[in-house]
């Protein structure tokens, strides 16, 4: 499958378009954001395997995503017995869920190799006693931050087309991984404004409502008005990944199986 190469302006272009879609069902993605946000506190409940199901059933929950937003873009309205629809094929599941757990051995492999080189930082900051250092912690962990984002990249690049290539397509994971990385690195800079983009977002949201709270709000009237906020953000994040996808594969690669 050939990737188009897009320009810059490309990855600010997949968030206008993300919003588009947002506009044309805004309560459905609103609902999906909403649920999407349930799994991800209901994964706390259950200390780190709570998490790992959660990065596990990615795949899925991706692919569930871009069916709906291909919905929205045909102008077939969003009901609720269409959002499982995707999944109703068991072959379509099972590798899907294939995809999940390589992604999260993957994921773990990279923070175990993010991590390892700096083991002797992170255990000098507990003493004999057991008593942890937290300044001293913090700043031993920037290492295996920076060295855990910069990995995460490579491996968001391999498993960022791929649910759509194995859900739409049926090909095989290897090559799906293969064809998802090769259509990130080829469009890197489309990718770079997208990441910036919404981290600029993000950081303006924050910033909000940190002048709010400073300006005398509770910070329960703050969360109150930027929960909505944050799910419409959301809601617009994952609209995104639809345009990101049919931009780059083309229209001719994302028909009904």
């Amino acid at each position: 499958m050939q990737a188009a190469k897009l320009p810059i302006t490309a990855g600010w272009g997949w968030i206008q378009d993300g919003f588009t879609l947002f506009r044309r069902q805004p309560m459905a993605m609103f609902f999906w954001s909403m649920v999407t946000g349930l799994l991800i506190t209901l994964s706390y409940l259950i200390p780190i395997f709570g998490q790992m199901a959660l990065i596990a059933c990615t795949p899925l929950l991706t692919f569930v995503t871009l069916c709906a937003c291909r919905n929205i873009a045909a102008g077939r309205p969003m009901l609720l017995p269409m959002w499982l629809a995707p999944l109703s094929d068991k072959e379509t599941r099972k590798r899907l869920l294939a995809l999940g757990l390589s992604y999260l051995l993957v994921s773990l492999a990279a923070g175990f190799m993010a991590t390892l080189p700096f083991i002797s930082q992170l255990t000098s900051a507990i003493d004999p006693q057991g008593a942890i250092d937290e300044a001293a912690l913090m700043t031993a962990m920037r290492g295996p931050f920076l060295t855990f984002a910069m990995l995460y990249i490579i491996v968001s690049g391999f498993f960022w087309h791929a649910p759509a290539l194995i859900g739409w397509h049926g090909i095989p994971m290897r090559q799906a991984l293969f064809y998802s990385m090769v259509a990130c690195w080829r469009n890197k800079l489309p990718f770079l404004a997208y990441g910036i983009s919404w981290a600029a977002i993000f950081f303006l949201i924050q910033f909000i409502g940190n002048f709010i709270s400073n300006a005398g709000v509770s910070a329960g009237a703050v969360q109150l008005l930027l929960t909505p906020v944050n799910i419409i953000v959301a809601a617009v994040l994952y609209c995104s990944f639809y345009p990101a996808y049919i931009s780059v594969f083309g229209a001719n690669y994302h028909a009904e199986r």
